[in-house]
């Protein structure tokens, strides 16, 4: 069992996500242009969550974490990752909002966001193309080839200490002329928590 966090909780929701993790489960189900085909591949991933200072835009006051998650395919882990993300997940408590602003290495931005309270279990991050608050941006050359339709993802803060995700992006693809769903799922152990007085980069 998890140890129960108490106390006031700056981060909301997002609390039990700081630390270092690891996990081994990964499954990422994508078309492959090079093979014309659809499948799945077992990843192995890291991530951190680490607090950062408050955010004022005017009277909003957002306090949150930036974060990072690598990914390599199983049997790859010495070779370069597939997959790297680099965002802030944000907790607006006044208005009882969570936020994830993602970049991806491939040249795709996304904002996404639901509501919430402050200790919910199950975050979700939404987010619609065209959207004028929670939207999705890619590059010209994606948009023509894998356009992105939908995004919806969530974390599951697990009982165990655990937490694990889902990612699903709709997608439009060009070569198939058809529309699929790009999963990603994993379950994430901590490996290392942050205190005062340790020396972390």
């Amino acid at each position: 069992m998890q140890k129960e966090i108490r106390g006031p909780q700056k981060l909301g929701p997002l609390t039990p996500l700081v630390g270092e993790w690891e996990g081994d489960e990964g499954v990422d189900l994508s078309y492959h242009n090079k093979d014309d085909q659809t499948s799945e591949t077992t990843y192995f991933e890291k991530a951190w969550f680490k607090p950062i200072p408050l955010q004022e835009n005017g009277r909003q006051e957002l306090w949150g974490l930036n974060y990072g998650m690598t990914a390599w395919r199983h049997g790859e882990e010495a070779m370069d990752p597939f997959h790297d993300e680099l965002g802030f997940l944000l907790w607006d408590k006044a208005h009882g909002e969570i936020m994830r602003t993602v970049v991806f290495g491939r040249g795709i931005a996304i904002l996404a966001g639901s509501s919430a309270k402050p200790h919910d279990k199950t975050l979700t991050f939404n987010a619609t193309p065209g959207a004028p608050h929670y939207g999705v941006l890619q590059n010209k050359y994606l948009l023509e080839r894998a356009e992105i339709r939908d995004f919806k993802s969530a974390f599951e803060i697990n009982d165990d200490g655990t937490v694990s995700y889902t990612s699903d992006l709709l997608l439009k693809l060009a070569a198939t002329g058809e529309e699929m769903h790009h999963t990603d799922r994993n379950t994430l152990h901590r490996v290392r928590r942050y205190h005062p007085g340790t020396e972390h980069n």
